[in-house]
């Protein structure tokens, strides 16, 4: 009954958020036309306003609707850098904490009596590896942010531990974001919109993935030496037989 009854509160969510076509006012062309006003809103009523802002981002990551990038660029346009990153950072990984929870309540059992013998091979991986597979995908933005966290959900990974690799993992990707949103707050006409910093944050915006795969890549090799020491000297005759060194040498008859 608590499952049907969560699962019900979920629905309706969704539903009536496409019912009444929200998600038009997750567009940056609506942030930006509604720039003036919400700004002024923001100077009259700073706490409703941020409490406001905070609980309709966990709700629109904890129900996995879309939207929670756009909010992010809105989020530096209307609060500054420093504000909406505490903002965003703690309503992103709480509502991801939630979307995790809901996944594990009303499907982790269904999956398990399916693929039962499929998903004890993937929990003895996350047992092995959970928070470093985990940080590893909160780095690369290809990953859909609402699908790591309803999987991970399937998952024996404790809440405890998806919550702060995925505050510190989904760091960098909200610092870029962010910046590209504080930068967007400052145009003001057509001409600005290729200045130095606005194209600045695009490309850190661009280059995100990227560096997110070079910095998973680098963990990766150190966790695959870990318990190895480093040789003072390294063989640089490794891929010879025994002998195959002199052998190839020519003598003054050609062998």
């Amino acid at each position: 009954m608590k499952r049907i009854i969560l699962l019900g509160l979920l629905a309706v969510i969704v539903l009536l958020f496409f019912q009444f076509d929200l998600e038009q006012y997750l567009t940056l062309d609506y942030v930006k036309s509604q720039q003036e006003i919400i700004d002024q809103y923001y100077r009259e009523n700073r706490a409703l306003t941020l409490i406001g802002f905070f609980l309709g981002y966990v709700v629109i990551t904890g129900a996995s609707l879309p939207g929670a990038a756009v909010m992010t660029l809105a989020a530096g346009a209307i609060f500054g850098l420093v504000t909406a990153l505490i903002l965003v950072s703690f309503a992103s990984t709480i509502g991801a904490s939630i979307a995790f929870l809901v996944s594990r309540y009303l499907f982790r059992d269904m999956v398990e009596s399916r693929f039962g013998a499929s998903l004890k091979s993937i929990n003895a991986g996350i047992e092995r590896d959970g928070p470093f597979y985990l940080f590893a995908l909160r780095l690369v933005p290809a990953f859909p942010f609402f699908v790591i966290n309803l999987i991970m959900g399937l998952t024996s990974l404790r809440l405890r531990t998806f919550f702060w690799v995925s505050q510190v993992g989904m760091l960098a990707g909200t610092v870029v974001y962010v910046n590209a949103g504080t930068q967007l707050g400052n145009i003001e006409s057509a001409n600005e919109i290729f200045s130095t910093e606005i194209l600045l944050s695009f490309l850190l915006l661009a280059m995100l993935p990227f560096i997110g795969r070079k910095v998973v890549s680098v963990l990766s090799n150190r966790k695959a030496l870990e318990g190895f020491s480093k040789p003072d000297e390294f063989d640089t005759n490794l891929g010879r037989g025994k002998g195959q060194g002199d052998a190839d040498r020519k003598t003054p008859d050609g062998w």
